[in-house]
């Protein structure tokens, strides 16, 4: 049977955070966004950390800039004017969704792309996610905009995998459904939660490491279908712990 796959956008496929830097500098100037990158770096805490209202359970608070509430809302309000603004991002790995694009008319994978976007001006976050997609290799790509849980779009749509680049996302998968997460954690220096070993969620360092991983695990299962339980074992996929 073909796999399943559920993969997020930003993060994983889009630079969402390098364009919210570019936007914050032309909002606050550039003394101001690199003093909030600093304090980012050092992870100095803002004096207002409340999460900015209407967005809090949309968009992830910003990794590479230390904003205030009060920031951040002005941040999206600025960005929400923007026709267009999803179209804008660059690919965090230039050629990988033309890979993908590739594996799966061959592979005949079935792929949906996951994503919390807000809405801007212009088309529809959807649409927008669409078009930029088709516009790196990937045609006629199926974008889902999802406000809940991702292990319950996982478990509704009988997905396989969910390839994702937060641990709270990854988690809601091993608590709601059966599919395995696979998380992108690209900055090697950066902590992992320790949960997301213990429950068994795979961990690589790129997309294209974890393309060559469904490769893998694809060839297997039509191979010798007896051999995937450990196949994924062995690449950190195992069964996880039911909670």
């Amino acid at each position: 049977m073909a796999l399943r796959l559920g993969i997020d956008l930003d993060g994983v496929l889009a630079d969402m955070e390098a364009e919210l830097v570019r936007q914050a500098q032309r909002l606050f100037g550039e003394p101001t966004t690199r003093l909030l990158q600093e304090r980012a770096k050092g992870q100095e805490p803002p004096t207002d950390h409340e999460p900015p209202e209407g967005v809090a359970e949309i968009v992830p608070r910003l990794q590479k800039l230390q904003m205030t509430s009060r920031q951040e809302r002005r941040l999206w309000r600025h960005v929400e004017e923007i026709d267009g603004f999803w179209e804008s991002l660059e690919e965090l790995e230039p050629g990988v969704i033309a890979r993908l694009a590739g594996l799966a008319l061959e592979r005949r994978w079935e792929v949906i792309f996951l994503t919390k976007r807000p809405e801007t001006a212009g088309a529809t976050a959807q649409v927008q996610s669409q078009r930029w997609l088709e516009a790196r290799g990937f045609p006629l790509p199926s974008v889902f905009v999802v406000q809940g849980s991702r292990g319950l779009v996982a478990h509704s749509l009988n997905l396989d995998f969910i390839i994702d680049d937060r641990p709270e996302n990854c988690l809601d998968v091993v608590v709601d459904s059966r599919a395995r997460a696979i998380l992108v954690w690209r900055d090697a220096e950066q902590t992992l939660p320790a949960t997301v070993k213990r429950l068994g969620i795979g961990i690589v360092r790129s997309v294209e490491e974890c393309l060559n991983i469904l490769e893998q695990v694809d060839s297997t299962a039509r191979q010798k279908p007896g051999l995937v339980d450990r196949l994924k074992q062995r690449l950190g996929l195992s069964e996880h712990a039911r909670v």
